[in-house]
Order: C-alpha cells, then structure tokens, then sequence
C-alpha cells in the first residue's frame, strides 16, 4: 500500500492535455534546491529528442527541469524529493555506473536514479516494453551531469 501511495502522485502527473494538434503532457515540476537546480537545467538541456522510438512532447507547466516523449508519455523529472522506499537494503539496478530504485518492486514503471547530487525521476509506461534503452541514455546523462554522493550514500 505505501508504493502505491508514493507512486499515485507520480501517475497523476502526466496526462495528455488537449491542445492545438500537438501532446502536452502535464507534469508538476519539482522544487530543488539551487544547486541541483542548476545540475537539473544542464541535463535536462541535453536530453535527447527522441527516447525509446518516441518522440519528445511539450511539458505544461514549461520547466527546465522536466521532459516528456511520446503517448503515452515517458516522463522525466530532475531534481525530485529523496524516494520515500529508498533504504539501506532497497534492491538498486545499476545501469552503467548508475543506481536505479525501481517502483513497484514486482512490475516497475518508476525508476529513480539515485547515489548523485539530484535524484531523478523516469516514468516508462509498460507499453514500451524493457525500460533498458532509457535508463541507459539517461544514466549517462546523469553521469556527465550530475556529481556522485560519496561513496555509501544515496
């Protein structure tokens, strides 16, 4: 129960937004601090146009620290609060050099890369199958970008 609770806020962030002929996805930007701010606006600039075959979708409300593609959406967010689940013991996927908390544990959709100066948050509909091809774009996106904790932190 308490995965769901952390993962109902998540899914209630993006939802397609009738517009002019084009996607908006609605996506609450996150509150970092200044710092992971600034780390957050660099990645988030240097992420792809296309992720998994889709193709990137406007963001309402507009931020620097958010992106979406395709439809359903893949959503990623910079610079979110510390995952509730995430423990000394939590089950972390590393893809290539960075660790990943998947939510739920049993059919993951919410991935969260962690162990760096600004968590961030990527949302992979089922729909586009093994989440792989994301997670390794974005890991290295997180490496060039984003500082890692000292070693034992998360």
């Amino acid at each position: 129960m308490r995965v769901l609770l952390r993962l109902t806020p998540v899914l209630l962030l993006l939802g397609a937004v009738a517009g002019c002929g084009a996607q908006t996805v609605r996506m609450e930007p996150p509150l970092p601090d200044a710092a992971a701010e600034e780390l957050c606006t660099a990645l988030v600039a240097d992420l792809p146009d296309t992720l998994m075959d889709a193709e990137r979708v406007d963001v309402r409300p507009a931020s620097d620290l958010t992106a979406a593609w395709g439809d359903p959406a893949i959503g990623l967010r910079c610079g979110v609060e510390r995952p509730v689940a995430l423990a000394p013991d939590s089950l972390l996927e590393e893809v290539n050099g960075v660790p990943w908390l998947s939510e739920p544990a049993d059919a993951p959709t919410v991935f969260t890369a962690v162990g760096h100066e600004a968590y961030v948050e990527l949302l992979i509909p089922t729909s586009y199958g093994p989440p792989a091809a994301a997670l390794t774009t974005v890991s290295d996106l997180v490496s060039e970008h984003l500082p890692p904790l000292p070693d034992g932190e998360l």
